[in-house]
């Protein structure tokens, strides 16, 4: 399912774009698709390992720091709405992911029928990324608007996981929201906050792939 999820995004990719790449696996399969057929493109990507994957491929890639707009952004995410409300929980790229997204005309999301839901299910932590000086503060705030909060550890190193800018990575368990945009606001509110893996109204279409069809839905 993913390779045919990665087939049919990169069909949708011209001569002369500049592409956004997340991170995961399906984002993977795309690089190498544009390999075997190259594009006049450039990629953009807030991800270490897509970013290496390209040096190796022998794309042309641009520092995100470089880029103003984008045509088109590909990524992955664990769970996805039927208004294309997303969670992301694993990279800890997430702030980086939605710059991506608010600079690019359109912002694909690539799932597989079984991370698509009615209504987000809140399996796994939303990540956050603290600034260190705030995350006293920080983790009270979420924890009154009802979440479990813990710092990130990895098994790479010791003590907390710290994101690509310096920042504290932490991560709050929610119970299933009653309304999701009131979360994600709430969220954007609180100070020390840089952003969360909350992807609410971000991405505007979604390649959903099932074991006998590929779908591209749009936000309603």
């Amino acid at each position: 399912m993913k390779k045919r999820c990665a087939t049919y995004a990169v069909s949708l990719i011209k001569d002369d774009m500049t592409i956004g790449l997340g991170g995961g696996s399906t984002v993977g399969l795309m690089v190498d698709l544009l390999a075997q057929s190259p594009r006049e493109i450039t990629i953009v990507t807030p991800s270490f390992d897509t970013y290496r994957l390209c040096q190796e491929k022998g794309l042309k890639h641009q520092e995100l720091s470089h880029v103003s707009q984008i045509d088109l952004a590909f990524d992955g995410c664990d769970e996805l709405d039927y208004d294309l409300n997303a969670l992301k929980s694993g990279g800890g790229i997430h702030t980086h992911e939605k710059l991506v997204g608010s600079m690019a005309d359109e912002y694909i999301l690539l799932v597989d029928q079984s991370k698509y839901f009615q209504e987000l299910p809140f399996n796994l932590p939303v990540t956050l990324e603290v600034l260190p000086v705030a995350v006293s503060y920080v983790k009270k705030s979420v924890q009154a608007l009802g979440g479990q909060v813990c710092y990130r550890t990895s098994s790479a190193k010791a003590g907390v996981t710290i994101s690509d800018d310096g920042n504290y990575l932490l991560e709050a368990t929610f119970t299933k929201p009653n309304d999701l945009a009131k979360l994600a606001n709430q969220l954007d509110k609180i100070k020390g906050l840089i952003d969360h893996s909350l992807f609410y109204q971000v991405a505007t279409k979604a390649i959903i792939a099932s074991s006998n069809q590929v779908e591209l839905i749009e936000r309603k």
